[in-house]
């Protein structure tokens, strides 16, 4: 399939989608890793190639992103190079996540927040929800079976969630810190924004810590869910 870029393409237990590479490490690495750990098969979707952001070439992010699967154990990473900046719910957008959905046929599934500053990242929540719901459709013009994912989550990013679900992901704690620093690209050098800077690694962890209390852990992933569920990821 066009969107594969690392591993092979089988059924998932998890797939996190992202507007860009590093999102998905940053926002749910943790849970990726420790599932990735226990034997299930882990995957991460990118819907863009990064290419508007400051730092770093579409051709840089694509290997940084390739050192990252590695360190997090994933089955499959794919990318859709849909262009940067431009993310929305079309129906041309929609039916290449519904397809990648199909081809990858994850039981649960990872989303950004629909709450963020980025416009990217609010775009890539309504368009992926409803390519959710493209998949499932036996009528839709998409290639293979109808798929119906059992869970779906969506991960924070840049602005405070109602969290309803939360993943220890103390024991891997290290391990999600080499993930997002293989993006060196982004988190290196020049400081363009508090979500770009060296300074990456202390605020996310800080955010860890707190959510980690509400869980009586050291460090946990917040998500939220739309309906009540049972994880254990």
């Amino acid at each position: 399939m066009s969107h594969l870029i690392y591993g092979s393409l089988e059924p998932l237990h998890i797939l996190a989608i992202a507007p860009h590479p590093d999102d998905a490490e940053i926002g749910c690495g943790g849970t990726l890793i420790k599932a990735a750990k226990t034997g299930q098969h882990v995957g991460v979707l990118e819907l863009t190639r990064g290419e508007m952001g400051t730092l770093g070439t579409p051709e840089t992010r694509d290997a940084e992103a390739m050192t990252a699967a590695k360190i997090i154990g994933l089955t499959y990473r794919g990318n859709l190079q849909l262009p940067d900046g431009t993310l929305q719910d079309s129906l041309e957008y929609r039916l290449k996540v519904a397809q990648a959905i199909r081809d990858t046929r994850p039981e649960t599934i990872l989303l950004p927040h629909q709450t963020d500053r980025h416009p990217d990242h609010t775009g890539a929540a309504e368009l992926c929800t409803s390519a959710l719901h493209f998949a499932s459709l036996r009528k839709a013009k998409l290639e293979g079976a109808p798929h119906k994912v059992t869970r779906v989550l969506y991960y924070q990013g840049n602005a405070p969630i109602n969290a309803n679900v939360l993943v220890d992901v103390s024991e891997v704690l290290e391990q999600w810190q080499a993930a997002i620093m293989a993006h060196h690209s982004q988190f290196s050098g020049e400081k363009v924004s508090e979500t770009v800077s060296p300074e990456i690694l202390e605020r996310r962890k800080a955010r860890l810590m707190y959510w980690g209390t509400f869980a009586g852990v050291q460090y946990a992933e917040a998500f939220e869910s739309r309906v009540p569920l049972l994880w254990n990821p």
